[in-house]
């Protein structure tokens, strides 16, 4: 493994930035090409061959821009393309799953909540996760529709985006939850909002901290971590409107960036 190459990061939008922030804490040194594919945004209700499809064409890209290991930092295109994109492409790839294990772990009353998309749902990864390690405790979980795209648009502290996130966590607070999962990286930037909604006895697990962690061993273990010194890069492209992305890329992370269209990703 090129230990100067950097490492791909994508998801359908401006959620993954969510992952981007970890990795960039976790693994300082790497430089790292950010893709959103806003323009096609949210895969949370398309179809699997849709997200699957997009995935092998971001994933191209990224391996064409010289990329060592791309992080699928999307819940809803790991569980639908990650082993079609291991299977078709010679490149580690590290994905995203919601955290029922350290949620059953962590939990006292046996209830657990989880607010994720449709399809992240319908994924392996989650049926999975749910078999191996949420046979002693009950899950509730809720669909977000709607929260990506307002997101997406910036209005993360907006009238809009509260009214949807109580319609969603009251009944889960209600049936007793002591732990939230949040199965969308896009959901994290709402963790502010979330507080003030649901008790301050439940806990938000965000899975960005262990991706970031996954993501530093699996260089460890490949000796692709960057050691030469240099200063990292990074760049940022979308298939959807520029200006939005670099508000909100300003806005979650502080950098403040020039921002590359590639809406004809194809």
């Amino acid at each position: 493994m090129n230990q100067l190459a950097p490492i791909g990061v994508y998801d359908s939008g401006i959620g993954g930035l969510s992952v981007w922030n970890q990795l960039a804490r976790e693994v300082p040194a790497e430089s790292m090409i950010y893709v959103a594919d806003s323009g096609h945004a949210p895969y949370g209700t398309k179809p699997k061959s849709f997200i699957i499809d997009r995935s092998r064409v971001i994933t191209r890209f990224l391996i064409d821009q010289g990329c060592k290991l791309i992080v699928v930092a999307c819940n809803t295109a790991t569980g639908a393309a990650i082993s079609v994109l291991r299977h078709e492409f010679d490149i580690p790839f590290i994905g995203v799953e919601p955290a029922v294990k350290p949620a059953a772990m962590k939990s006292k009353t046996g209830h657990i909540g989880v607010l994720a998309t449709e399809q992240t749902f319908k994924g392996e990864h989650f049926k999975r996760s749910i078999g191996l390690y949420a046979q002693s405790v009950q899950l509730h979980e809720k669909a977000g529709n709607g929260l990506v795209e307002l997101i997406e648009r910036g209005l993360i502290d907006s009238a809009a985006t509260r009214e949807l996130l109580s319609k969603y966590l009251l009944p889960m607070v209600e049936q007793g939850i002591d732990q939230l999962v949040l199965g969308c990286t896009h959901y994290p930037f709402l963790i502010p909002v979330i507080q003030e909604i649901i008790p301050s006895g439940i806990n938000i697990i965000d899975p960005a901290p262990a991706v970031a962690r996954h993501t530093r061993e699996v260089l460890e273990k490949n000796d692709g971590l960057n050691q030469s010194g240099e200063v990292p890069y990074y760049k940022f492209f979308t298939t959807g409107s520029v200006e939005n992305i670099h508000d909100v890329l300003k806005k979650l992370t502080g950098i403040d960036q020039i921002v590359s269209q590639i809406a004809d990703l194809s």
